[in-house]
């Protein structure tokens, strides 16, 4: 056959119409497949939801089949635990006031002699490094920048202000208004990271430069530190060689915003002013918690952060934690941060924390029995990392089981009036009354202590508020953990950075 003839056999109408059914079927196996992935993504979003609504209703449907004495054992085993649980916060408040107080008299020391106790030229040589996703953060990102330069009082010779932000498109004009900030200013120093797809990768590239810094503070981009927080930081540095980490005490600003910012307000008050320094006075340790730490420049770069984990953070602070290493939590050391102000951003949020939480304790469980490569750990330290990883997991079984049994109750035995319904969930057996109250009178102690150290931004009415919710609030916190336990069965993965609208 000739030339001619083969041109005309892969011109012939037959050919093209071959190539063009080919085409089609290719474009229809490639739509198919979008359409499975899009299904098996489905599949993945809602598992977790389907395995915490099961369990809540098989939970309820067990409890409402067991005999009355069992439902005795599990009512009052649910009640103890409740009891530890509150107990538990009230010794952490009450040591945690110590802390509070020393600060108190360092800051009133200071503005009573007008100077800070280490002159400045004894200072460290600082980094602040502001980590910022641009596509989330673009809004705000410039302001937080400028006030960082203008407003933290820290010896311009020995600070540094490092914007280190990723993003995966070009956000312009804003990325060239940031370089020509750099040219503007000595002391900033604007570094895009790129492929980087989480605050780890952003983070760990910024360790591998060669800054010259002793130490190194890492702040969320939606941060505003207090203008002494560098300083008081350093002067804890100063004071004390064996010191690794400073946390510092973080404060939500947007309170009055909604409902969520002052349930948050509030919970930060108890947990940043109250727990953390009272678990750091009970159990001998402190943990980094991702934002408004300080950290030896030395240690941070060989320690790096995982970015296989969902809360690098914590996780960074339990392997600080079983090297050895020291950290402390400063009062004084105040950051002004911004709450989500939904509840979409709210469970966007606490979801990447109750899964990340999750994976920290499985992988960091050995602690409690381990010992540190140098020294030894004590047993308030192993009773501290018992509490702090697998009771912190279980309480939230322990939470939803007692709910999921209070809901039987409501089943089994319909209450026809309020009264009726706060006997049957609280005092449907003699000593019950007594746990009820001793819990309550816990929580309320706990809450008087968080009144004290309470933030400027948040009010007695907002005390009040988070008072009566807080039972409903921890009920949903504990749903939030199992739903992060389901998630991690399943192999969810996505990193979800935190809305800032």
């Amino acid at each position: 056959m000739s030339t001619t003839s083969h041109a005309n056999v892969a011109s012939s109408p037959l050919s093209f119409s071959v190539k063009a059914y080919a085409a089609k079927f290719r474009a229809l196996l490639d739509s198919w497949h979008s359409l499975l992935l899009r299904f098996s993504d489905l599949v993945i979003d809602w598992t977790p939801f389907t395995l915490v609504v099961t369990y809540y209703i098989v939970c309820t449907a067990i409890y409402t089949s067991c005999s009355e004495q069992y439902i005795k054992v599990f009512y009052f085993f649910f009640m103890i635990a409740n009891f530890y649980i509150a107990a538990t916060c009230v010794i952490e408040a009450f040591l945690g006031m110590s802390p509070v107080r020393e600060a108190r008299q360092a800051s009133i020391s200071v503005e009573r002699d007008g100077k800070f106790p280490t002159p400045d030229e004894g200072l460290p040589i600082m980094d602040l490094v502001i980590v910022a996703y641009l596509p989330n953060e673009q809004d705000i990102v410039k302001e937080q920048v400028q006030y960082a330069l203008d407003n933290v009082i820290y010896p311009r010779d020995k600070l540094r202000v490092n914007l280190v932000y990723n993003t995966p498109m070009p956000i312009e004009s804003l990325e060239t208004e940031l370089r020509h900030m750099e040219t503007k200013f000595a002391e900033l120093r604007v570094i895009k990271v790129f492929g980087s797809k989480s605050k780890a990768d952003n983070l760990n590239h910024f360790f591998t430069l060669d800054t010259g810094a002793d130490i190194i503070a890492i702040f969320d981009c939606d941060h505003f530190p207090h203008p002494h927080n560098a300083r008081w930081a350093a002067e804890r540095f100063v004071s004390d060689a064996a010191l690794d980490i400073v946390q510092g005490r973080c404060v939500v600003y947007n309170a009055k915003e909604s409902f969520w910012t002052r349930m948050i307000a509030i919970e930060f008050d108890k947990v940043y002013a109250v727990s953390h320094p009272g678990r750091n006075r009970l159990f001998g340790f402190g943990l980094f918690c991702g934002s408004n730490g300080y950290w030896r420049a030395d240690l941070l770069r060989g320690h790096k952060m995982d970015r296989e984990m969902l809360t690098e953070d914590i996780d960074s602070a339990l392997r600080a934690y079983g090297q050895n290493k020291k950290a402390v939590h400063d009062m004084n050391v105040i950051s002004y941060e911004l709450a989500p102000t939904t509840f979409a951003a709210f469970w966007k949020q606490r979801m990447r924390w109750a899964q990340g939480w999750t994976q920290a304790s499985i992988r960091h469980m050995p602690l409690i029995w381990s010992q540190p490569p140098t020294g030894t750990r004590g047993i308030n330290e192993r009773f501290g990392m018992l509490s702090l990883l697998p009771v912190r997991e279980i309480s939230y079984y322990l939470v939803t089981q007692h709910t999921c049994l209070l809901l039987s109750f409501i089943i089994t035995c319909w209450p026809r009036n309020p009264t009726e319904l706060v006997r049957l969930l609280f005092f449907r057996y003699p000593l019950a009354q007594w746990f009820f109250f001793i819990t309550v009178i816990c929580l309320i102690f706990t809450l008087w202590i968080t009144n004290r150290v309470r933030s400027e931004f948040t009010t007695w009415p907002m005390m009040v508020l988070f008072s009566v919710v807080y039972p409903p609030y921890l009920i949903l916190m504990a749903t939030m953990g199992l739903y992060g336990h389901a998630r991690q069965i399943i192999g969810y993965s996505s990193w979800n950075p935190t809305s800032r609208k």
